[in-house]
């Protein structure tokens, strides 16, 4: 198995962080620092991880967590700040899939499967991602809606195309299928609604449903499939991919 991969199976990190890792020098293999991700390796070739060794591939776990305001969506917070990772109990070491910004709440997923992680983030694959946002300014007119509908242009380039729907004057679902960052907030700002709140209720075929803010709860097996299954090359029956 390559290297990346392998620590990504080990539950290091995603697979591009781990390349980056290792990048860095901060993985060995059997006491010799390797910088190319493709090596192949296996149990049997002593790998560490800033001298640490690297057990082989764990268990595949995912949870879903209600993130709270003020929690960041990273493993570790240099300015003490809680995070993602602190409010899931789990013996495994877990990083977030994605993100949310600090003040969005709503689902976020966790695990420590870097591939399936990186397969749901990856623009390629075109996770769905739906937010209900609650919106300052004027009242949603049909323009707005048919230009986030369409792409907005934004200062990193023209968002793809999103599913919208209006709840109220004021308050509105949208569903994006890119990850940017603070994408939903920018995209409503570039049609002049500023979000007061916003709240992520669905990350591919998962929902938050009644899950309470600060709670978690471990994926089933089934669950497990369903997202592997959205973040395959090749979409169900009247999927959005036409590209493999």
């Amino acid at each position: 198995m390559r290297l990346a991969k392998y620590l990504a199976h080990a539950g290091v990190a995603s697979r591009r962080a781990s390349e980056q890792l290792i990048a860095d020098g901060r993985i060995t293999v059997g006491g010799t620092i390797v910088r190319d991700p493709a090596r192949d390796v296996d149990d049997s070739h002593d790998v560490a991880f800033d001298g640490e060794p690297v057990r082989g591939a764990e268990p595949r776990v995912a949870y879903a967590l209600h993130k709270p305001a003020g929690v960041v969506s990273t493993a570790s917070d240099t300015h003490g700040r809680r995070t993602v990772v602190d409010l899931v109990p789990a013996e495994r070491r877990l990083y977030p899939v994605g993100r949310l910004d600090a003040e969005s709440t709503g689902l976020i997923l966790l695990t420590n499967d870097g591939d399936l992680a990186n397969r749901l983030t990856h623009p390629r694959y075109e996770v769905p991602k739906t937010y209900r946002a609650s919106l300052a300014g004027a009242a949603l007119t049909d323009r707005a809606l048919k230009a986030l509908r369409e792409g907005v242009q934004l200062d990193d380039g023209m968002t793809a195309p999103a599913k919208v729907r209006r709840l109220t004057p004021h308050q509105l679902e949208l569903t994006i299928y890119e990850g940017r960052n603070r994408q939903v907030r920018r995209m409503c700002e570039a049609i002049r609604r500023p979000v007061r709140q916003l709240v992520r209720i669905r990350f591919g075929p998962l929902e938050l449903g009644d899950l309470r803010p600060g709670k978690a709860r471990r994926l089933t097996g089934t669950e497990l499939e369903a997202l592997a299954a959205a973040a395959s090359p090749t979409p169900a029956p009247g999927g959005r991919r036409g590209r493999g």
